[in-house]
């Protein structure tokens, strides 16, 4: 900090100079003075480099896959582009889809005293809050913090020592494709896991949207890995056209659910991009790796600046895109609008 002060000194000094002195130039001046607002900001984006300071971070993912990867690789480049190479470092460990596994990685983290926790993922979020109310928590890939953490009135602000960015895409306009791709549809069925809190929410707020289009809407909801398959024979069955929300589990199940629907001809929009890049033929989707990206900016300035993580707004992404996968549309006859992107 003190560096950052002597910089904006000497920067402020070197333009009163070239604003006074007959031989410097207005273009000298504005040059200096661009030069020193550079060095500034270079200098409070290296505050660790400065003062010796080598953080420690710990980083919980719910399980691998291709949206949450994106989510952790994005935190990492931005801490370290804003830390500075080996001024970060990352314990990075994933639950393999294990509520139970969460609460062990977190109490590690909190046992070795890191200095912030990245939980990736709705359960490991519920696990940090349960394990520490002092090192500062940051959750990504998460939807509803509300939802997750059981708050009544919210305000947009956890308040204690949770923040982070929501993954939540526009609900409406999910709803609104489909009714877009397929206006001639009458069952949609939601396909989703009973056992995350969130996909419980969007499935509860798309719902409302799909029934005041006149769609006749219907769960199906599996408890974990093992009932997958089944579950989504049984929505394929009795519905023209599938809704997964952004579900971890049927993230990772994403060829089973595709073994499912492609055969039946039943066309699967989903939540995000990587459920849609496994079995579906459209998505509003977000970018995950952005939005990791995003919570490792905020990570930088709890760490490197001090700010206060209590008052640090939930942030959302600030792009949707509507895309397809298609080769799944070509199997089954869907030509999607021209301003939808293809995935990949």
């Amino acid at each position: 900090m003190k560096k950052a002060v002597s910089l904006m000194m000497a920067a402020a000094l070197t333009m009163g100079l070239a604003a006074c002195g007959s031989s410097a130039s207005t273009d000298t001046a504005a040059s200096t003075a661009d030069t020193a607002a550079s060095s500034s900001e270079a200098a409070a984006d290296s505050t660790a480099a400065a003062d010796g300071k080598v953080y420690n971070v710990g980083i919980c993912q719910l399980v691998q896959h291709e949206a949450l990867d994106a989510a952790t690789q994005g935190f990492k480049d931005a801490l370290t582009e804003k830390l500075g190479e080996g001024n970060v470092k990352f314990d990075e460990q994933n639950a393999s889809g294990d509520s139970a596994n969460c609460a062990t990685i977190v109490n590690g983290f909190v046992s070795n005293n890191v200095d912030l926790i990245l939980a990736n993922a709705t359960a490991p979020l519920q696990a940090a809050a349960q394990a520490t109310a002092d090192i500062p928590v940051l959750g990504t890939s998460v939807t509803d913090y509300a939802t997750a953490l059981d708050i009544s009135g919210w305000t947009g602000t956890v308040g204690n020592n949770i923040s982070g960015t929501s993954d939540l895409a526009p609900l409406d306009q999910q709803a609104a494709m489909i009714q877009e791709l397929f206006p001639d549809a009458k069952n949609v069925g939601l396909l989703y896991c009973s056992a995350e809190p969130n996909s419980v929410y969007q499935c509860d707020v798309i719902e409302g949207y799909l029934t005041e289009e006149g769609y006749t809407v219907a769960r199906y909801a599996f408890t974990d890995t093992n009932d997958v398959t089944s579950v989504a024979q049984t929505a394929a069955d009795n519905s023209d056209v599938i809704y997964i929300p952004t579900d971890n589990t049927a993230a990772s199940n994403t060829e089973a659910i595709a073994n499912v629907v492609i055969p039946a001809k039943v066309p699967v929009v989903a939540g995000e991009e990587g459920i849609c890049n496994g079995c579906g033929v459209a998505t509003l989707s977000i970018s995950y790796y952005d939005l990791g990206y995003a919570t490792g900016e905020m990570a930088a300035k709890i760490l490197a600046e001090g700010a206060d993580v209590s008052t640090m707004p939930v942030e959302y992404a600030p792009n949707v895109t509507k895309k397809y996968n298609a080769a799944n549309c070509e199997a089954l006859g869907i030509t999607p609008p021209a301003d939808y992107v293809a995935i990949g």
